[in-house]
């Protein structure tokens, strides 16, 4: 009964911190890997952060809000992912599993952000940086935008604005300004170019690296100039936040921080493009008025629960759109993380069958994580939780388990891309001409590039 009490208190007092519609601040950083910031997600592995890349407003914003260390993309590459963070949904159920992606499942009426309208006509919506769709920002709501962009938009000519970064702080200041003028909440997406290949970075900030390894290399593998480049945008992310402070609107604005995919890492198996723990375990931080400064968060959550979250917190008890998945992060963040998310299903699921040598789909569920691929029909079971590396196969040790999640996935699957897709599928016919791979099972090299261990 006294935990109750304590419970309800805590959101009580949550509730009040959010008075009035709060601002909100969405700032997605490209291809940022789980340890690419000087900030640990896991407060005691060194390996979860980065020695060589420094990220002190980062750092600032973890202490004051709540880092996660099992925090995941939607998908492992960039289009998807995002399409999963404007519809709140799976990009299998979304119908949005590969860039070239076109008939959706979900009328763009239903995007996070047209929801957040319908909820309340009050808010104003911006989208600065990097789009990567054919859907136009405006269609999805948006008030104010720099139009569909794409990768190759990022790499800027002007050396004061490497990446565009510096551009698009200026352009989420202005927009911000004009907001609180004119007495509107507000939700800003900020979609940094950085840190996607090519890297780019300030002059002086690449001086500061000049000593590191493989620095005198150049071009796309050059590890000072990736370092520079992350440096410059945790400068911008400085200015953003300096900003909501001299506007005196952080007291009412959530803040939330994170990459669209994964990359290549120390710890975890795999990088982008794959559905290795590499691939789409992300960085992730949020900053608002009722979250416990300087916590961890060890609760699964995912990007296509920014909807429900977003929702949750502007006008909670607003019915979502029909087929939305995520679940709303409030509870969990008013609670320091105690609370579970809830959501209308109890996975995370991912699909990725182009661009990648084994086409493979992955499922998530408790501590439980199958990797399965499509070529060679095998389905490799991991405790992600005990296990990060993805180095052990549990599926011969608990078949069961295996086959139950191998089923759910397929079902997952099936749903979202209908039978035909599906039929193709477990033809190994594969999109784009992607045709089967050798086997590489338990005992041999995995997919993701490890070692299995037996």
């Amino acid at each position: 009964m006294k935990a109750l009490l304590a419970s309800s208190l805590l959101l009580l007092l949550a509730g009040s911190a959010w008075a009035k519609a709060p601002n909100i601040l969405f700032i997605l950083a490209d291809d940022q890997s789980w340890s690419g910031t000087s900030v640990r997600m896991m407060p005691n592995e060194p390996g979860s952060a980065s020695r060589e890349f420094h990220t002190p407003n980062l750092e600032k914003l973890a202490a004051q809000g709540m880092t996660f260390s099992q925090a995941y993309a939607a998908h492992c590459k960039c289009e998807c992912s995002r399409a999963a963070i404007q519809m709140g949904r799976t990009t299998s159920t979304l119908n949005a599993t590969d860039k070239s992606s076109r008939n959706w499942s979900a009328p763009v009426t239903d995007s996070l952000v047209n929801t957040l309208k319908k909820a309340d006509r009050a808010y104003r919506a911006a989208h600065f940086g990097k789009w990567q769709w054919f859907h136009t920002p405006e269609s999805m709501g948006y008030d104010a935008s720099d139009g569909i962009t794409m990768n190759e938009d990022g790499d800027s000519t002007d050396p004061e604005d490497p990446k565009q970064s510096f551009g698009i702080t200026r352009r989420a200041g202005a927009f911000m300004e004009a907001q609180v003028k004119e007495g509107h909440p507000f939700f800003l997406q900020l979609s940094y170019y950085a840190v996607h290949q090519t890297p780019q970075a300030l002059a002086a900030t690449l001086k500061k690296y000049e000593g590191m390894t493989n620095a005198a290399k150049g071009g796309r593998g050059d590890r000072a100039v990736m370092a520079a480049m992350t440096e410059d945008l945790d400068t911008c992310v400085g200015a953003v936040l300096k900003k909501l402070d001299d506007l005196r609107i952080a007291e009412n604005t959530l803040v939330i921080y994170t990459s669209d995919n994964g990359g290549r890492t120390s710890l975890l198996n795999g990088g982008k493009g794959d559905l290795g723990e590499g691939g789409i375990r992300e960085p992730m931080i949020i900053r608002g008025p009722g979250i416990k400064g300087g916590a961890n968060c060890t609760t699964p959550v995912i990007g296509y629960d920014l909807m429900a979250t977003v929702l949750d917190f502007a006008a909670p008890g607003f019915v979502l759109p029909k087929g939305v998945e995520g679940g709303s992060w409030k509870p969990l963040l008013m609670s320091g993380g105690k609370t579970q998310v809830k959501r209308p299903i109890d996975r995370f699921v991912w699909h990725q069958a182009v661009e990648v040598e084994h086409p493979q789909s992955a499922i998530r569920k408790g501590d439980y994580k199958m990797l399965y691929f499509w070529d060679t029909q095998e389905g490799l079971l991991f405790d992600v939780v005990k296990d990060l590396g993805e180095t052990r196969d549990l599926a011969k040790q608990n078949p069961e388990v295996a086959a139950r999640l191998k089923a759910e996935l397929k079902a997952h699957i099936r749903a979202g891309l209908g039978e035909q897709a599906f039929a193709a599928l477990e033809r190994g016919e594969f999109p784009q001409g992607r045709g089967p791979g050798k086997g590489k099972g338990p005992g041999g090299k995995k997919k993701g590039g490890m070692k299995m261990v037996k």
